[in-house]
């Protein structure tokens, strides 16, 4: 998260090398809502043959989402995998630099705000936004959510039966868990909201008593995070995503998930650059992580963001992470974080 504050801070600047021009036909592409839009990016996408994305997705899930996306249009999708801060960075250097490489990027919330801010991404009307949840639209149109993580607490459900699940934050502070308890090493976000609901000096008075209390395992990364629970290396970890450990259950591992209080999911996303090199093929898969995707990522176990869609939030109490307020107070928390979770485990 780091590096989202130092590009939004140079954005705020006003230091930012500005992005080309958007092509006007781009532009009048991605803002057609008329009828028969869809019958015209398939035609075009087939003839510019492929596309390019960027994303963050686990390597399973891309594939599936690569596999289906290709067997339904006839569009190859070239891949670059990496961790939202690296695609971030990559997005960045790229524009600074004048170059066009991607067409679609689709990445975790902060971060595509951050990149939104970078004025290369192409606002979007797509008929298919009545079908969303209002938490998947922003404002400037420039990105849109197409699905949800979803911030969970996981646990070895061999080393944590039934009747020892904690239910709340404060049962963390049993003298039974020191030395069980892990966290992930980039989870400013999760703090700030936590923080926020406890109240904020409350809050960080928490934080402060569980680190010197019981201590906290740093890890970068939630799959060796989930990883560690799995192997019984941590017993419980205040941040997983859901979707991972439901996924980790299925295939018969020791793990389970709790949430202490209402669950709270962060809207990750995509959007379309500015200077496409294949705007149809482009939008095609813009149209299709919004519509045809959803059912595919619900069966991943990902929260899908189409009301049309059967979610697994559905019934349970949801908080919504702002993306543009967590780049926006990303500088307090971000240290806050590091000063009270990251330093001092």
């Amino acid at each position: 998260m780091q590096i989202i504050r130092r590009l939004a801070a140079t954005v705020l600047l006003g230091m930012a090398v500005p992005c080309a021009a958007a092509d006007g036909s781009i532009a009048a592409l991605a803002l057609d809502a008329s009828p028969g839009r869809g019958d015209r990016l398939l035609e075009g996408a087939r003839r510019e043959g492929e596309l390019t994305l960027y994303t963050s997705l686990t390597a399973a899930t891309a594939a599936k989402v690569k596999a289906d996306f290709e067997r339904r249009y006839g569009v190859r999708v070239s891949l670059w995998r990496a961790s939202s801060e690296n695609i971030l960075q990559r997005v960045t250097t790229e524009a600074r630099a004048g170059r066009a490489d991607f067409d679609v990027v689709e990445t975790n919330g902060p971060e595509m705000e951050a990149i939104q801010r970078e004025g290369v991404l192409q606002r979007v009307a797509s008929r298919r936004f009545a079908d969303l949840i209002p938490q998947a639209l922003f404002p400037h149109r420039e990105w849109v959510a197409t699905r949800l993580n979803v911030f969970v607490q996981c646990y070895n459900t061999r080393l944590v039966p039934p009747a020892e699940v904690p239910r709340g934050f404060d049962d963390l502070l049993q003298p039974k868990w020191k030395g069980r308890l892990g966290i992930e090493a980039n989870d400013a976000d999760w703090f700030q909201a936590v923080v926020g609901a406890m109240g904020e000096e409350k809050g960080l008075a928490y934080f402060r008593r569980l680190i010197a209390t019981n201590g906290l395992s740093v890890r970068k990364g939630h799959a060796l995070l989930a990883e560690m629970v799995q192997s019984g290396e941590i017993a419980l970890s205040l941040t997983c995503y859901s979707f991972k450990i439901d996924q980790d259950r299925k295939r018969g591992a020791p793990v389970d998930w709790t949430s202490f209080g209402p669950l709270l999911a962060r809207p990750n996303g995509g959007g379309i650059s500015r200077r496409a090199p294949h705007p149809h093929a482009a939008l095609l898969f813009y149209e299709y992580m919004i519509g045809e995707a959803q059912p595919l990522l619900a069966k991943l176990e990902l929260a899908p963001v189409s009301k049309r869609v059967e979610s697994n939030l559905r019934g349970r109490e949801v908080r919504f992470i702002d993306p543009a307020a967590v780049l926006r107070e990303s500088a307090k928390w971000e240290k806050l974080y590091e000063e009270i979770i990251v330093r001092r485990r």
